[in-house]
């Protein structure tokens, strides 16, 4: 991991109750875009608050393929999966400049103990891990290509201004590859065959729905 930066510490004002009092048995460490913080098969004793920036969780094959499993910002944590003592389950890297508050293993161990709050809470984190590995299973099992990729457009599209739904995040082809088990040819090839078909727009490199995607295709 790169080295703690000298930065004055970011405010976890910002993070649930239950969060935050974790938050205060570690310690802040700057991480930069693309930097990992866990690494897929190691060992791990630590679990990362995010204070700042954006976190992505992955898993990759020998060939460098790779599968985007979750996304993760403010508020929220990772790294929770290894606090049995295993071996990491995913990797995380960075998308942005990340702030996060890096708590080891022990003192997570002991805040579980005496915060019944964020023991719930962390219950409930893990139970919806299961239900979207699930699910994301259920998905790569049973829908074909264009329709996880329907899938995703969807679920991130949100109304702008004008009442169009549109993706502010703007998602490279091989990040949407990433996610729905793919090729970045394959996903390349889906959506401009939708903007031919006059369903979506790319505007300031982002995504626009003009309209209803097609149930298949």
């Amino acid at each position: 991991m790169p080295p703690r930066s000298a930065a004055p510490s970011e405010s976890t004002d910002s993070l649930p109750a239950d969060v935050a009092r974790l938050a205060a048995r570690g310690v802040q460490r700057r991480f930069r875009t693309r930097a990992l913080l866990i690494h897929e098969g190691e060992r791990g004793d630590t679990l990362f608050i995010v204070l700042s920036g954006r976190l992505r969780a992955f898993v990759s094959d020998s060939r460098g393929r790779e599968v985007t499993l979750s996304h993760h910002g403010p508020g929220e944590y990772v790294g929770e999966m290894s606090l049995d003592g295993g071996v990491r389950s995913a990797s995380v890297e960075a998308l942005e400049p990340t702030v996060c508050v890096v708590v080891t293993r022990d003192s997570a161990m002991r805040h579980i103990a005496e915060d019944p709050e964020f023991t719930r809470g962390l219950i409930e984190r893990l139970i919806r891990r299961a239900r979207l590995a699930t699910e994301s299973a259920r998905s790569m099992a049973l829908l074909d290509v264009y329709s996880r990729l329907r899938r995703v457009l969807e679920e991130r599209a949100a109304p702008g201004p004008d009442g169009v739904p549109s993706i502010a995040e703007r998602l490279t082809h091989q990040a949407l590859a990433s996610e729905i088990g793919c090729s970045r040819e394959m996903v390349s090839r889906l959506l401009k065959d939708l903007e031919t078909g006059g369903y979506l727009a790319v505007r300031e490199r982002r995504l626009v729905l003009l309209r209803p995607l097609p149930a298949a295709w």
